[in-house]
């Protein structure tokens, strides 16, 4: 029986299981698949989404940069670039906690897909 259809659970989360409390909903991935849908769901607001491309484009811009030259000290900004961006998204916009505290590498990977998703028009900027 899925986690959200245990008894005790409040009738919200029964309808939305991607709301669950954090520690709730996090422990249930084993795979990058399982997740992506969870991640998804923590991405519905447009704006959230479209800082996180615009945190990705920087991200992608400071490591072109380095590679043409510009000081490798300049990569100790990316990290900063892409979660400063997509962190205030979430906090500002989708009003909830980045994924990246609970499943580090899930969440990165997600955020290169809903990248790559978006550049392709697969998802909606």
């Amino acid at each position: 029986m899925p986690a959200f259809f245990l008894p005790g659970r409040s009738g919200s989360e029964m309808l939305y299981p991607h709301r669950m409390p954090m520690s709730d909903a996090m422990s249930r991935f084993t795979t990058f698949r399982q997740f992506y849908p969870y991640y998804l769901s923590e991405h519905t607001n447009r704006t959230c989404r479209r800082l996180h491309f615009i945190g990705s484009c920087g991200v992608l811009i400071v490591i072109v940069a380095v590679i043409l030259g510009a000081s490798p000290w300049w990569l100790l900004l990316a990290p900063v670039i892409g979660y400063g961006f997509a962190w205030v998204g979430h906090y500002g916009f989708e009003k909830n906690h980045p994924a990246t505290f609970r499943h580090p590498l899930y969440s990165l990977m997600g955020d290169w897909m809903l990248f790559w998703q978006m550049l392709s028009g697969q998802r909606r900027f």
